[in-house]
């Protein structure tokens, strides 16, 4: 059985974080080091992202499996989970499967219901690289640029390119499970599930993910949730408006 990759910070009652869609657990190193100060952070590569295994099966079912298999080979209890969108989905999964395991549950910009496909630009211009012809960072970003205009989501992607040996860049991600599975990253958590625990569901004020149109779908799978906007920050709150999102996440948990 292969257990996730994790960067484990602190000492304390374990807080396990859980990133988005092509991030790491490295992605909250920053903010990890804060929470750090009061608990144990376990910042967790899910399968197919970072330094943990690639696979071609790629569903939030086997996510779970994992963080369960991840949570019994710590031997962790009682844990407090936190999780950004493609992790967030995991998290609501988790806490429905295995609510025993489970503190606290917190939800960063993502909701229960189904979410259409929406990353198709950013798999074309991943899959246009070509790591023989773009053989450093500056030319990847170059050819990343015609399909990806936005600065910032090339920056994060950029993250994930290193050196597989000398002279050959590559991609931490496995690109090819990603794109063949991608239909899986909107899945709405199934009916009837319920989480009766704490839950903070986190929001971008400019972030399209967590409306007013969620409510009813966030309080019937976790009736005893309250949703908090985080200013000034859309879908990457804990990033645009790290002091607040840290705040909220703290006064929450204690």
């Amino acid at each position: 059985m292969e257990i996730l990759h994790s960067r484990i910070l602190g000492e304390g009652k374990p807080l396990l974080i859980l990133h988005g869609y092509f991030g790491m657990g490295d992605n909250w190193k920053t903010l990890g080091s804060k929470f750090a100060e009061d608990y144990q952070v376990h910042l967790i590569d899910q399968r197919n992202h970072g330094r943990s295994f690639h696979s071609d099966e790629f569903n939030y079912d086997v996510l779970v499996d994992d963080l369960y298999n991840y949570i019994k080979h710590h031997e962790l209890e009682n844990v407090h989970l936190l999780g950004h969108s493609m992790g967030g989905k995991t998290a609501m999964l988790f806490a429905v499967t295995y609510p025993e395991l489970l503190d606290k549950l917190l939800i960063a910009d993502i909701s229960p219901r189904a979410y259409k496909p929406h990353h198709n630009e950013i798999l074309a211009g991943l899959n246009s690289i070509d790591f023989s012809l773009q053989n450093s960072r500056k030319l990847v970003d170059e050819k990343l640029s015609e399909l990806i205009p936005i600065f910032g989501v090339r920056q994060f992607l950029l993250k994930n390119v290193y050196w597989r040996e000398k002279g050959q860049l590559d991609f931490r991600f496995n690109l090819e499970s990603l794109t063949k599975n991608n239909l899986e990253i909107g899945a709405k958590l199934p009916d009837e599930t319920i989480f009766n625990s704490e839950t903070l569901f986190l929001k971008g004020e400019k972030s399209g993910y967590i409306t007013e149109a969620e409510k009813p779908i966030i309080e019937k799978h976790f009736p005893n949730a309250k949703i908090v906007g985080i200013t000034n920050s859309g879908h990457w709150l804990h990033a645009e408006n790290p002091i607040d999102f840290y705040n909220q996440v703290l006064d929450f948990l204690k």
